[in-house]
């Protein structure tokens, strides 16, 4: 009766606290075409200002890979009213803090101010968006930068390549086949005119969203929106037809080489579906049962137990167009890659054949619960989930409503979206080798 009671007690604090944490906003379209969204939190003085352009590493031709990401430097060079460099400095200078970050399907732009700079933030985006200075001087930093970059974060970090040659692997049309970085080839071919015609195609209102975020007034931050952005001229409406991808219906295996590696990796790649897709939020409770924590399948199997692995995860990417699924592993000892392989595959196996555990699916509706708590604990966390929510999604709401979507995910449908996306006829088998030493 009392484990009972405490049950009850449980769910009762959860389902309150998931309540109360219900986040209030407003949204409207300007008239050319900007999407804005407020939210309004006076616990703290502070506002989050972000601008999402729907504008990603796949939005280029052939030739021209790159660069949405290399926008996201370009974009920060300076303005017909920013002198060039002084960005970083008036954000500072002013108790701020910003930040960008672009992915294969969008560019966030973000600032975090004492709430009486609201007007500021406001207007370094309205800047950014209708007066930007774009210029050969800036191209040319800015692309010394990008490879600086991808030297740190790719070409000489430890497995640094693992995304790049997953995505190459899994497609053969779509623009995912292309890192989102892009080829540095190819932003030295770029000239002038193609970099003025991409900020005009992409980096209008309507392929944005606004969202402001934190302690405002309603009244006030809309008129401050209507002066600042209601001026910028509308964009044409961008459109998107990129090829599709034939299923894969038999086993790839290749292999790669990474020169910074001293411990090989045993990756098997899965494509899926798209994450507005019902299933991919099912492979996203399959991930984590397989591989969330050392009590996991996978970890506690391959790690604890057989002491087969170093490492050992699976992780579902999600992508606005389709996903990628991965097992990745580093062996231990003698252990070789096609052990880790067949050891995974063997509990992906069960997943395929079998009904989790009870225990193991409360325990999976737990994590997602805390996870949702969590997820909107800050205004800043709430502001990238309103902006990501509309542009991607296309709804607004499911802030509030994405927990009830992994509630409604049954053990029954979890087995069937294992069967229907995580077969071994359908992956892509990596072997990701230290490079060998050139002989003197």
């Amino acid at each position: 009766m009392k484990e009972k009671f405490l049950l009850a007690v449980c769910a009762l604090l959860t389902a309150t606290q998931i309540g109360a944490q219900e986040v209030a906003y407003e949204e409207y379209n300007l008239d050319n075409g900007l999407h804005v969204i407020l939210h309004q939190d006076n616990t703290a003085p502070l506002v989050t200002t972000s601008v999402m352009y729907h504008v990603g590493g796949k939005d280029r031709t052939e030739g021209r890979t790159g660069f949405a990401h290399f926008f996201e430097h370009l974009l920060f060079e300076g303005t017909k009213n920013i002198e060039r460099g002084k960005w970083f400095e008036i954000v500072s200078s002013n108790g701020g803090r910003n930040n960008a970050n672009t992915s294969q399907d969008r560019t966030y732009y973000y600032e975090v101010f004492p709430s009486n700079n609201l007007k500021l933030g406001l207007w370094l985006e309205s800047e950014r968006m209708l007066h930007p200075v774009i210029d050969q001087k800036g191209i040319d930093t800015q692309n010394e930068v990008v490879k600086e970059e991808k030297r740190l974060r790719q070409d000489n970090a430890p497995y640094g390549q693992i995304l790049p040659v997953v995505g190459k692997s899994l497609f053969k049309n779509h623009p995912y086949k292309d890192p989102n970085i892009g080829y540095m080839e190819d932003l030295d071919a770029a000239t002038l005119e193609d970099v003025i015609a991409y900020n005009k195609k992409y980096y209008v209102p309507n392929n944005a969203v606004l969202v402001v975020a934190g302690d405002i007034n309603i009244g006030d931050t809309k008129k401050m929106i209507q002066d600042y952005f209601a001026p910028i001229p509308k964009g044409a409406t961008v459109t998107r037809n990129y090829p599709l991808e034939d299923p894969i219906t038999n086993e790839v295996e290749t292999v790669a080489y990474d020169a910074n590696i001293q411990i090989p990796a045993a990756i098997v790649a899965y494509r899926t579906p798209g994450f507005k897709n019902r299933d991919a939020y099912v492979l996203e409770m399959i991930s984590s049962y397989l591989s969330d924590g050392k009590s996991s399948k996978l970890y506690k199997k391959m790690v604890d137990e057989q002491k087969q692995a170093l490492q050992i995860g699976a992780f579902n990417i999600g992508q606005e167009d389709y996903g990628m699924y991965l097992i990745f592993g580093l062996p231990l000892g003698d252990t070789s890659l096609d052990v880790l392989v067949s050891e995974a595959e063997e509990e992906i196996a069960k997943v395929r054949t079998d009904l989790i555990s009870e225990k193991d699916y409360q325990k999976l509706q737990n994590k997602r619960e805390n996870n949702f708590v969590n997820s909107n604990s800050s205004v800043e966390g709430i502001a990238g989930s309103l902006a990501t929510n509309y542009l991607l999604y296309g709804d607004t709401s499911l802030i509030n409503k994405e927990i009830e979507i992994y509630r409604s995910i049954t053990r029954e449908e979890m087995r069937a979206v294992a069967n229907k996306y995580l077969s071994p006829n359908q992956r892509v088998v990596i072997d990701y080798l230290p490079e060998e030493k050139p002989a003197n």
